[in-house]
């Protein structure tokens, strides 16, 4: 288990300060964590830097976006 503890997380400069539906993503060696920003001690999902750089695309280029 990695230990998360310390790490230096940062929200979206697009969240808003009401705590709107946000994710929160933090560097972690060569990968990236991330977690829901309304629930810090909940579960974090990390995946390496090319499956999140290929996630950010996707959503920069609306891949997964709803008819």
């Amino acid at each position: 288990m990695l230990d998360l503890s310390g790490i230096r997380w940062r929200k979206s400069s697009r969240s808003d300060q009401y705590g709107g539906d946000c994710v929160e993503v933090a560097a972690v060696r060569s990968a990236v964590a991330v977690r829901d920003s309304k629930d810090l001690d909940g579960p974090k999902i990390i995946v390496n830097q090319l499956a999140f750089g290929a996630l950010i695309n996707a959503v920069h280029t609306g891949t997964h976006d709803l008819a």
